[in-house]
Parts: structure tokens; C-alpha cells; sequence
């Protein structure tokens, strides 16, 4: 059928909106990214507003990787978001596959206790004494044990495993299975596109953390990247904001505006190198127990 003259134009429109959204959106991270790798002297002579380097550089990446509090920041971040990552995972799959079996004593009140948790939450005050009487303060399991899982993806990784047939564990029990047999062998594998999902949004927020560590963490050389960070874009005298003087000297001054846009990229880049691999079982992750039938 042949389009009309109108629903050309609207088409032309809707696709000229959408690239100038995406430019909005893009505009952003482009300037960070080319700033980051912009010559010192070039980014002040031209005020700061950069489009394309004339030369490339590396010095503000060189100086944050010479600098002992970044190093140590990225090194923290890196283990919560590995450890914690699959500390949490192996908590929720075990939890939920337990939830899901119908044979095991307690489930109701057990699925109570998670749907409580997920409409009312303790608050800061409760969770900071609870974390203090754990002796967890100043440490970075204070960062994973109080949240190693979360109600609402053990309500959705349940619900993937009520979907699986139950013939096959009875056929596992059958050729001599256990429930940790069954678990390991036959509904692990038969989730990994769920895992790998419900691994994004663990390992995202693990590097992200922010708040928990300005709660529990006051020795600067166990805080992560984010706390690194923030104080760097808070502080414009100080390029690291708490690090040392010792730290910090550096025989090649540079702009703060041009460490900071590369300690940005440099934060969001193990993200966006993980996304791509993950990125075929995300939607299929997500999706998985949430439609019957």
C-alpha cells in the first residue's frame, strides 16, 4: 500500500525528532569522552568548550592512574561489584529455588517475610545501628551483607522457577538427584539468561554505590569510586578530595575539569564493557516468569 503524502511527513518528523533527541542525549557523553582526552593547554586557550581535539592526549588519564587514592577507590568498587555480585546472586537463585518448591515447610510465612520487606523498609537509623552491632563499620562488607539480595528479583526469579516443569526434577529424583543436584545441575544452567539479567542489575548497583558508603565508611582508603568522585566534583581545589598532598603532587599540573571528565569515563567503562555480552539475555532474563501460559 502506498503512503500517503501525510504519513510521509510524519515519518520525515518523527525521524528528524528522533535524531535530534539523540543528539541531546549523546551531546553529553561525547563532550566528557573528548575532553577527557583533550591537551591541557588546548582546553584552557579555548575556554573549556572542546568538539574535537586537535591532539589527543592521555595525560589526565595518566595522572589518575599515578594517583594511590584513585587506584585504591577503582580496586574497592571492583571487588564489590565481583564479590557482591556473586555473593548476591548465589543468595537469591538458592532462596528462590527454595521459595519455589512447594514441599518445603514454612514457604508462606517465608514468602510473607519477603513481600514485608518489600513495602516497608526499616530506615536509615535501624540499619545503621543493626550494621554498627555487626561490627561491620569502616568495613566493605558493610557494603554487601545488608543488601546481598532484594525482595523483589527473588519474587521474579521464583517466579521463573515455578515456570520450569516440575517432570524434570522428578526425573532427577528418579536417576538419583538430590535437591542440591537438581539445583546445580539442572535449574543453574536452565537459568542463565535470568542470571545474567538479574547479574547486570546487581553488578550496576554495586559499582554505583554511593550512600551506603557514606554511612559506614569513614577511613578514605576503604571508600569507592563513587565517594571518590562526588568529592572530586564537589572540590575544585583538591583534584581527589581527601587524598593527601603526598598523593597528589604531580610534576604536570593539569586542568581539574579535564582529570575529572576522565575519572567519569573511567568509572562508567567496565559497565559499558560487561553490557555488550550480557546484552542477548537481558531482555530475555527480565521477561522470563512474568507472563503464565
Amino acid at each position: 500500500m502506498r503512503e500517503s503524502l501525510g504519513d510521509r511527513l510524519f515519518s520525515m518528523a518523527n525521524l528528524v525528532l528522533l535524531v535530534i533527541i539523540g543528539i541531546i542525549t549523546l551531546f553529553p557523553l561525547y563532550y566528557v569522552f573528548v575532553v577527557s582526552f583533550t591537551e591541557p593547554r588546548e582546553y584552557i586557550d579555548k575556554y573549556g568548550f572542546v568538539l574535537f581535539p586537535s591532539k589527543w592526549s592521555l595525560g589526565s588519564y595518566e595522572y589518575l592512574m599515578s594517583t594511590s587514592a584513585f587506584i585504591r577507590a577503582t580496586g574497592v568498587s571492583a571487588f564489590l561489584a565481583t564479590v557482591g555480585t556473586l555473593l548476591s546472586l548465589m543468595v537469591t537463585s538458592a532462596f528462590s529455588f527454595g521459595l519455589s518448591r512447594k514441599r518445603l515447610r514454612g514457604r508462606k510465612l517465608m514468602m510473607f517475610m519477603v513481600m514485608f520487606t518489600i513495602l516497608f523498609n526499616p530506615g536509615i537509623i535501624p540499619l545503621y545501628l543493626l550494621v554498627r552491632d555487626l561490627g561491620l563499620i569502616n568495613s566493605v562488607w558493610a557494603l554487601i551483607i545488608p543488601v546481598l539480595t532484594s525482595g523483589w528479583y527473588v519474587i521474579l526469579m521464583k517466579s521463573f522457577f515455578d515456570s520450569i516443569p516440575v517432570e524434570l526434577e522428578e526425573a532427577a529424583m528418579i536417576d538419583g538427584c538430590n535437591d542440591l543436584s537438581i539445583f546445580f545441575k539442572i535449574i543453574l544452567p536452565l537459568s542463565a539468561a535470568s542470571l545474567a539479567a538479574f547479574g547486570l542489575f546487581y553488578a550496576v548497583a554495586y559499582w554505583n554505590t554511593f550512600f551506603s558508603a557514606v554511612l559506614y565508611i569513614n577511613d578514605f582508603t576503604k571508600v569507592p569510586l563513587q565517594i571518590v568522585l562526588r568529592n572530586m566534583l564537589i572540590d575544585s581545589d583538591t583534584a581527589m578530595g581527601g587524598a593527601s598532598a603526598v598523593e597528589m603532587s604531580s610534576d604536570k599540573q593539569l586542568p581539574t575539569q579535564t582529570i575529572k571528565m576522565a575519572a567519569v569515563v573511567i568509572s562508567t567503562l567496565p559497565i559499558l564493557m560487561v553490557y555488550p555480552f550480557l546484552q542477548k539475555h537481558f531482555t530475555k532474563g527480565v521477561m522470563l516468569g512474568s507472563v503464565k501460559g
